[in-house]
């Protein structure tokens, strides 16, 4: 995913109350990222063909609540699908405040783009979303309003998911995750993924984890759904995922 000089453009028009004196200096509204990770898994469905892949973002978050960034991955379903694509691209924006005392509203649009894929069925997405959090748990739901990731006549698919962030303590966070993908008019497709990881921050910034991931994806005529088409691999098999991560 290339960053857009666009979206800093539209993030600045975000109201920005005046800091005093006397108060503590904000947070720096913008921040960047950068990561690799031994597979790039999305809702447990492996994007890189089990390989590794570079990532990095752009986020943007005023004081007012309002948010916009964009964050990309490379990728390989896609060629493997006969597709050009080498790169997944996301643009997303929202809102996320607290509404009442340890309750969080997320709500938010994400835009799934890749560049030149030039597919039978396009497979750039767009979903709604909107999660709540309460204390270390957040459950959220995305909502395609396309066609969802070039799966034919699955507009307005849905997954719902549950996770939480738990301080084990030596610098050590726990985060366990369920979800479910339901592929609308697809229903072979459908699936739960779980998974949980382990992450610590090395120094300042730079964050190093490990994630334990499975799905439940069904088998269609003897191959399992989420099959790469370059070598037969299960794509949503259970394995570990190791990341490395730095934001400043």
């Amino acid at each position: 995913m290339k960053l857009s000089p666009s979206l800093l453009v539209l993030a600045m028009s975000a109201v920005v109350l005046p800091a005093f004196a006397d108060e503590p200096a904000p947070a720096d509204p913008l921040s960047f990222n950068v990561g690799a990770v031994s597979e790039y898994r999305y809702r447990g469905i492996s994007q890189s063909r089990l390989k590794p892949a570079l990532q990095g973002g752009i986020d943007y978050a005023a004081p007012n609540g309002f948010y916009v960034g964009t964050w990309a991955s490379t990728i390989k379903w896609i060629k493997d699908a006969g597709g050009g694509a080498n790169v997944e691209w996301d643009i997303y924006g929202g809102w996320k405040n607290e509404i009442v005392k340890d309750v969080t509203l997320d709500v938010g649009v994400l835009r799934y783009q890749y560049p030149s894929a030039d597919l039978a069925i396009s497979p750039n997405t767009t979903e709604l979303y909107a999660a709540v959090s309460y204390g270390p748990a957040t459950l959220k739901y995305s909502h395609s309003v396309t066609n969802l990731f070039g799966f034919d006549n699955s507009k307005q698919s849905g997954y719902l998911d549950l996770s939480a962030t738990f301080d084990v303590g030596g610098g050590f966070s726990l985060a366990p995750h369920v979800g479910y993908q339901k592929v609308r008019h697809n229903g072979d497709f459908s699936y739960t993924d779980v998974s949980l990881a382990l992450s610590k921050e090395i120094v300042k910034g730079l964050t190093g984890s490990l994630t334990l991931v499975a799905t439940d994806t069904k088998d269609i005529n003897g191959a399992k759904a989420y099959a790469s088409p370059a070598n037969g691999k299960n794509l949503g098999r259970a394995g570990v995922v190791a990341g490395i991560k730095y934001v400043f």
